[in-house]
């Protein structure tokens, strides 16, 4: 059984909780998803021990530090939490590879992942993303135009959209 490190991090979108298990992320996590209630579902993975002296949970805490500041546009971390499927893995893949202030709809996403029956599918993946800011499915709205649904609340939703797009300017 391994052993699953977590620190929590103040950002301008508020408190989130970060977690790595084996030496990748595994989960990060708002403040309104109740921290507790992560850290439960987080059990299984093994012991669970707060601080930030892990190497990693320092080295993420550093890169959303500078992300919120505009000086970062990508993450160099190791991700774990394997999103399981195909679908889910393609989602991933297609959203790390995104860039900062490109917005797409779900049905685009599912097309780019290459299932492009699949946009119920895809917007699950999405609400399911248990790495959010670090795998960008803020960068993905409904065909409208309108934000959707967000983990961490459509205001932090739209913060991270308009930090991104004024980061082009």
């Amino acid at each position: 059984m391994s052993v699953l490190h977590y620190c929590l991090h103040t950002t301008p979108i508020g408190e989130m909780l970060i977690a790595e298990a084996d030496g990748a992320l595994v989960r990060v996590a708002f403040a309104r998803e109740d921290f507790d209630v992560v850290l439960g579902d987080l059990a299984p993975l093994g012991s669970i021990e707060k601080g930030v002296a892990n190497v990693l949970l320092h080295a993420a805490t550093h890169q959303l530090d500078e992300y919120f500041r505009g000086e970062r546009k990508a993450f160099d971390l190791p991700l774990g939490a394997d999103p399981g499927t195909p679908l889910k893995r393609a989602v991933r893949e297609v959203l790390v590879s995104s860039k900062p202030g490109e917005v797409m709809t779900y049905k685009e996403l599912a097309m780019a992942s290459g299932f492009p029956s699949a946009t119920r599918a895809v917007a699950s993946a999405c609400a399911t993303n248990p790495l959010p800011v670090i795998v960008p499915c803020h960068r993905v709205i409904r065909s409208d135009g309108s934000t959707g649904e967000y983990l961490g609340g459509t205001e932090t939703k739209r913060f991270l959209l308009d930090l991104e797009t004024e980061e082009l300017a």
